[in-house]
């Protein structure tokens, strides 16, 4: 069992930047795929961006160019750092780990979610 928990939400002005971060505890986050999904008001879920166990990278196009993925395996942690931000990028945001396969795009492929951090993006 693995226990996520997301930080560093908060509100940002358009073309800002903001950091939020993937706490794991219980097990250790190396050993899976770890991916960032959005639920902006309203919409569904979907994926931002993963990271493989080996460290490969995978965004959305959405945000390709804007936001970097990266993990830190002594803190066990994985953060997103989110940078020229826009209006449309205002959602909660959602840590999640795979057992499968890299880049694990779709929700139904994570084994375990955290409680997500809203983030709000004002023009």
């Amino acid at each position: 069992q693995v226990q996520l928990v997301e930080s560093g939400g908060g509100v940002v002005q358009a073309g800002g930047s903001l950091r939020v971060s993937c706490a794991a505890s219980g097990r250790t986050l190396s050993s899976y795929v770890v991916g960032w999904f959005r639920q902006p008001p309203g919409k569904e879920r979907d994926i931002v961006a993963s990271v493989s166990r080996g460290g490969a990278k995978y965004y959305s196009y959405s945000v390709k160019g804007r936001f970097t993925i990266s993990r830190d395996n002594a803190k066990n942690t994985v953060y997103l750092q989110m940078s020229s931000l826009k209006p449309e990028d205002t959602a909660v945001y959602y840590c999640a780990a795979s057992s499968r396969s890299w880049p694990a795009v779709a929700g139904t492929e994570y084994d375990f979610w955290g409680q997500g951090t809203q983030v709000t993006v004002s023009s």
